[in-house]
């Protein structure tokens, strides 16, 4: 990420409006269990909400530096943070009663390797298991963000296909005019 969306990432506004507004709408009408994983927490804000709703959450983080300073931060807690690439899971198969990713597909390099990560997703959900998420949609302000930074956005009216190709199903999707939500079972 670049300098600017690493500072809004860790700032009071957007850990508000994560935890006010984004986090319920993703997760209100889903049951994640008590082994979860999230993909991608970068600094840990999500991460911070996530741990509150289950017995153990194991944060998946690309970025060393993020996983060194999140790690660090929830030392001696109920997180467990692994730091490894979402496309290549250094995780077992069948591990997670659920798994979250909040606004972290888009910086994922290309479509292929988005799929790639729902298919390790999918392997590293017990039957049953659910995964839900939310990504940003496609605006003037998304690409301002992301200059010098990773943008692929994700369509959410071919995602359902997309998470029914890699396995899941009973798939939901819906987007409002900022974002789009979702949620399966493997």
């Amino acid at each position: 990420m670049n300098r600017m969306h690493r500072w809004l990432c860790r700032s009071a506004r957007w850990g508000k409006m994560l935890d006010q507004i984004i986090v319920p709408w993703v997760l209100s009408d889903v049951s994640l269990g008590d082994e979860v994983l999230e993909v991608g927490p970068g600094p840990g804000l999500t991460t911070d909400l996530l741990r509150a709703r289950t017995a153990h959450l194991t944060a998946l983080e690309i970025d060393p530096a993020l996983a060194r300073s999140l790690a660090g931060r929830l030392g001696g807690s109920n997180v467990a943070v692994v730091q490894g690439d979402a496309t290549a899971m250094p995780l077992k198969d069948a591990r997670f009663s659920g798994a979250v990713s909040f606004t972290m597909l888009h910086h994922v390099p290309s479509p292929e390797l988005q799929d790639k990560l729902l298919l390790e997703v999918r392997r590293t959900l017990k039957p049953g298991g659910v995964f839900a998420g939310v990504d940003s949609l496609q605006s003037f302000g998304m690409r301002v963000l992301h200059l010098w930074d990773t943008l692929v956005p994700v369509d959410p009216d071919g995602f359902r296909s997309r998470l029914e190709s890699a396995g899941f199903k009973d798939v939901f999707v819906e987007a409002n005019k900022y974002a789009f939500r979702f949620h399966a079972r493997a």
